[in-house]
């Protein structure tokens, strides 16, 4: 079956055996709220947007169809999405009429993001498009401008993008829009956001966690989402889950989720109907924020949702070549594919256009007055916060101490809440406290912030704790796009499962960058750790630190991924990061006690270079080196000190320089990167080719936290690569002890050893003539330590005390 077979068009739900009385639950009103000069200027609108959405597929020239239409009329290739755009039309008239009526502070978050046509003709209609693109004037040129310029090279594409004024939602990867909506909603307390979620997305997984996202909405701090679940019924090619739910299904599901449902579904008198719907669904929204605001707040509140049924591709032509159009996924996209070669289609699609009477609707190209009395006289703008970072050196630790990294960034963490309690939060899959940022937690006002849980309900917590990495992320990017700063901590294993929702956002972030008048934004903050080299209690599911190479594959200029290796480095990192705009950001690191190589003032100095050489840990502080050895990671460093302080003893004739690198980005080529080094600055750190100098090539030895493909793809351009070898995580790994986990994947002191005498072999006589002697004793150290781990269940005492060097 190529596709759906259809017995009607709309075709409706089979009923459901669940008795009747659960109809009791779904909410009945008065379809009483408009007058006829309002209910006639909202059909207007909706008109007027309708007609505009379906003209952007197929027009470029003849754009009033004020003639008979002709093929050269019609575009070369026809893109855009129909099925969604009558529905979202229907949505936007009805949102500006209430905003107009009553003065509300709202916006709209669009799920369905392939019908861009909808939403761009209703920007069109109220002039907010002109504000941003002076090409697309309110008038007959700009609406010509509009509609022969979508969906073609240089237009706006087919999907809602950061190019759209007024959205804060990618509009390509389904399900987040829900998850969006309730982060944007946070901390501002007079915003009701409209989110409009497909019955398509309403399948996908994230969207389903999603629904309890109020569970974490205090109505008392924060605005609120009103959800409007579009059950058109199909899919691209199938009918969807929620089309083939009767009322009874769909109200158990919602009263589970807590929600009180109302059902708009009276095609006859629809726009009476949801205007009735929105204005009850706003005085609910007011009830509860009411009560809260008051000190009586309502315990677990039934929040409105209102549940759409209109036909897919409603008002478009009925039927073609014998199949079901409207009402069915034929419409999904474009109804009438063939109207520039076919005469009947072309003929069809006059017909479906002059339907909308664009003469009345559209005098001349421009709007009629009836149109424009529904849209509202202000505009939203939602300008950035930047947030008060405390003077991290202040809060530093001692150097020579052992330190988690967590810990002390948690108490940062801390610090940081109670300096932006109304625009600073935390967003962490159910992980605070494995991950020891626990101190975030030791105060209500800057604690948990479920409101369904006495213990943090109306306490104004700052942290959001779901065990869901999508809600976290969607709440994230709302939070962050409406100008507030937010930290995603995880567990570096699973960071990965919202990979393209990190993906989705850099597209925004990027598209954002080249418009001229979208204003900056926080970066997109992520903590990574309970990192593979500690996760030996968890084993292998739990090793994985592929996140870094989905950062490392954005845009240069959007990206950053930093190792600090040590807690002075970190809460550095985590100040900058806080402070940072416009990026996405990775901050990889321990929570296990680990030594504090560098004091406050040196982190400082460390962290603003990138990387620097470890003259403590060097032969005669890193001159003239035979090889050197360079750590990425808080682990894996340790181990490069540890090997350097064995190579110290074993090995004195091999001159051994140490770098750690805590920026990632500057390893790439000269101009690869804004952090990238330039040539001279490599060499100085890596040591240049040797050309010059006569004393040949120094070989260089990465021990990295991540993928070695990663890394080699990141140096792939700079000079003399031919010398360089890396270890890094090698997919290796089990319930096991922190050495083995070094062993496992080549990353131990010994491994880093061997590497740093072959390397020196090549370039010191001195090294060369024991090289393979001292290698297999190198090598024979591993085998018996790993003997001893697999003997005792742990490592040999004193592995990871700090190396001394004398």
């Amino acid at each position: 079956m190529p596709a759906q077979l259809l017995s009607q068009p709309n075709p409706p739900p089979d009923p459901s055996h669940i008795p009747d009385s659960i109809l009791s639950l779904r909410v009945d009103v008065p379809k009483n709220v408009l007058s006829s000069n309002e209910l006639d200027s909202i059909r207007r609108f909706r008109r007027a947007a309708d007609y505009i959405a379906a003209a952007m597929i197929f027009l470029k020239s003849n754009t009033l169809v004020e003639e008979p239409i002709k093929p050269d009329d019609i575009k070369h290739r026809l893109l855009g999405h129909w099925g969604t755009c009558p529905g979202l039309v229907l949505v936007y008239a009805h949102l500006n009429a209430i905003i107009t009526r009553t003065n509300l502070n709202s916006l709209l978050v669009v799920g369905p993001g392939h019908g861009a046509p909808a939403i761009l003709a209703c920007l069109w209609l109220e002039n907010s498009l002109a504000t941003f693109w002076p090409k697309y004037t309110r008038d007959r040129q700009g609406l010509s401008a509009l509609i022969r310029g979508f969906s073609v090279p240089g237009g706006f594409p087919s999907h809602i993008n950061a190019e759209t004024p007024g959205s804060i939602h990618e509009g390509g990867e389904l399900g987040y829009a829900l998850s969006v909506s309730f982060g944007a909603v946070m901390d501002k307390p007079d915003l009701v956001v409209c989110c409009v979620v497909g019955d398509g997305e309403a399948e996908s997984g994230p969207t389903a966690t999603a629904w309890h996202a109020y569970k974490y909405i205090d109505p008392a701090e924060s605005g609120a989402v009103l959800p409007i679940v579009h059950v058109n019924g199909f899919k691209i090619s199938e009918r969807t889950i929620y089309g083939c739910m009767d009322d009874k299904e769909l109200t158990a599901l919602f009263v589970g989720y807590g929600y009180q449902p109302r059902f708009v579904e009276e095609l006859n008198d629809i726009d009476q109907d949801l205007a009735s719907s929105m204005q009850w669904a706003l005085d609910e929204i007011h009830k509860i924020q009411k009560a809260a605001r008051s000190g009586n707040p309502i315990v677990k509140p039934r929040w409105p949702v209102l549940i759409l049924r209109t036909p897919k591709g409603w008002s478009t032509i009925k039927s073609l070549h014998g199949e079901y159009i409207e009402g069915s996924f034929r419409s999904h996209q474009v109804p009438l594919p063939e109207a520039k070669n076919d005469p009947e289609e072309r003929k069809m699609l006059q017909a479906w256009l002059e339907s909308y009477k664009p003469s009345e609707v559209l005098p001349n190209g421009e709007p009629s007055e009836e149109v424009l009395s529904i849209i509202p006289k202000k505009e939203a703008y939602a300008a950035y916060e930047p947030i008060d970072v405390p003077a991290w050196i202040d809060h530093g630790v001692k150097k020579g101490t052992q330190e988690s990294c967590m810990k002390v960034v948690g108490k940062f963490l801390n610090l940081v809440t109670h300096s932006n309690p109304t625009s600073f939060r935390i967003f962490s899959p159910d992980e605070l406290v494995s991950n020891k940022l626990d101190a975030v937690l030791e105060d209500a006002d800057s604690g948990r912030n479920f409101q369904w849980d006495p213990a943090s309900r109306a306490k104004g917590g700052r942290v959001i704790e779901i065990l869901s990495e999508h809600t976290c992320q969607g709440m994230l990017q709302g939070y962050t796009l409406t100008g507030r700063t937010g930290l995603f901590p995880s567990y570096e294993a699973f960071l990965g499962i919202v990979h393209t929702m990190m993906v989705q956002y850099s597209k925004f972030v990027k598209m954002a960058h080249e418009t001229t008048w979208r204003q900056p934004v926080g970066s997109l903050n992520y903590l990574e750790t309970s990192t593979w080299a500690r996760q030996e209690h968890n084993g292998f599911s739990h090793q994985n630190p592929a996140f870094i190479g989905a950062v490392l594959d954005l845009k240069p200029s959007l990206a950053r991924v930093y190792l600090p290796p040590d807690a002075n480095c970190f809460l550095s990192t985590v100040a900058h990061c806080l402070r940072a705009k416009d990026y996405v950001n990775l901050m990889v690191g321990s929570k296990q006690p680990t030594p504090v190589w560098l004091s406050p003032e040196e982190a400082d100095r460390h962290c603003i270079a990138g990387a620097s050489i470890w003259k403590f840990a060097s032969t005669d502080d890193g001159l003239e080196p035979d090889v050197v050895l360079v750590g990425i990671g808080v682990e894996v460093t340790f181990e490069v000190i540890a090997a350097a302080a064995l190579l110290r003893k074993l090995v004195p004739q091999l001159r051994v320089r140490v770098v750690n690198v805590t920026d990632l980005m500057i390893l790439g080529p000269q101009g690869s990167h804004p952090h990238a080094l330039e040539d001279t600055d490599w060499d100085a750190l890596f040591t240049g080719d040797g050309e010059s100098d006569g004393k040949g090539r120094r070989y260089i030895h990465f021990n990295y936290h991540g993928y070695p493909v990663e890394l080699k793809g990141l140096l792939f351009g700079r000079q003399g690569l031919e010398r360089v070898t890396i270890e890094g995580y090698r997919e290796e790994g089990t319930t096991t002890t922190a050495l083995d986990m070094m062993l496992q994947n080549h990353t131990s002191r010994y491994h880093v050893a061997a590497a740093a005498i072959r390397g020196g072999a090549k370039v010191n006589k001195k090294v060369e003539v024991d090289a393979h002697e001292m290698i297999s004793y190198v090598m024979h150290l591993a085998q018996k330590d790993r003997e001893y781990i697999y003997a005792n269940g742990a490592d040999p005492e004193g592995t990871f005390d700090v190396p001394k060097f004398d």
